[in-house]
């Protein structure tokens, strides 16, 4: 872990910078947790438009830390969830021995510490990933609405390295619409509540918003669990409680057929196919 009167703070940025005063923020943090100071450091210097900075991987050794000794459950739930979004969004998994676009940071402060840096990012992920347990736990005996719920299983899927659902999940938070692409005619294929039905979702071949008369095509919903990891969310769903998602799977993991070519298509693998890495 960088220590905080480290010169290398001044090298590191975040979207609008120097990180020069991530030190500061974490010293205020560590003192006692302040939502106010928090999203000050995560919307400052760690984190814009679905992308993360250097800043971002020399922060993530003291967040992860913080969340692991905290007796504070609302603090180890936001950790957990940021965290998560933090590692949903890195676009360069399993790069070693530091990501390729740190070249120019290593010929400022050394690919020695450059490595240590990721070394101790990939070693924070896997101490938030050891809460994982302990914050369902909390998530299923706190009243949450769906929104929060749905972020922790966000969070969950990041780090069991399911990219592609963390950020699915994390593209339609609300869980009132999906976009899925056909494999056969590539077009998009809108997945949507039918509000005035009691089925939950249904494919519409343009997004209902701006043509609400348009014939909808039924999705039959899957009998059984058969990708791992629509069996992962179901069970994590209905333990948490997240009602909205769970009772979308079935139909998320199920078949249609596609509104313009007309092919049958597996709905979860055509959700998916627009964030695969």
């Amino acid at each position: 872990m960088l220590s905080w009167n480290s010169e290398v703070w001044e090298r590191l940025s975040g979207p609008y910078g120097s990180a020069k005063h991530v030190p500061g923020l974490l010293q205020q943090l560590e003192q006692e947790f302040s939502q106010e100071v928090f999203n000050d450091l995560f919307q400052e210097y760690l984190f814009h438009q679905n992308s993360i900075y250097t800043a971002t991987y020399a922060v993530m050794p003291s967040l992860a830390h913080h969340a692991c000794t905290t007796s504070d459950v609302a603090v180890r739930k936001e950790l957990f969830i940021h965290c998560g979004i933090i590692e949903a969004s890195r676009d360069e998994q399993h790069q070693a021995p530091y990501p390729p676009s740190w070249t120019e940071l290593a010929d400022v402060v050394g690919s020695t510490v450059c490595t240590q840096m990721y070394i101790e990012y990939i070693k924070a992920i896997d101490q938030l990933r050891s809460l994982t347990e302990q914050v369902l736990t909390d998530a299923a005996e706190l009243s949450t609405d769906d929104m929060k719920k749905r972020y922790i299983l966000i969070a969950d899927a990041a780090f069991r390295e399911s990219y592609p659902v963390a950020n699915m999940l994390m593209t339609f938070t609300e869980g009132d619409e999906y976009v899925a692409e056909c494999p056969a005619c590539e077009n998009e294929v809108y997945i949507w509540p039918d509000e005035n039905d009691a089925v939950p979702l249904k494919a519409y071949e343009q997004d209902p918003v701006f043509q609400p008369d348009q014939e909808a095509q039924a999705i039959i919903p899957a009998s059984s669990w058969t990708d791992a990891e629509t069996q992962a969310l179901a069970e994590r769903a209905a333990r948490i409680g997240e009602q909205t998602l769970a009772a979308h799977l079935p139909y998320l993991a199920g078949e249609t057929t596609c509104p313009a070519c007309r092919e049958n298509i597996a709905v979860w693998p055509a959700l998916l196919s627009t964030f695969t890495m």
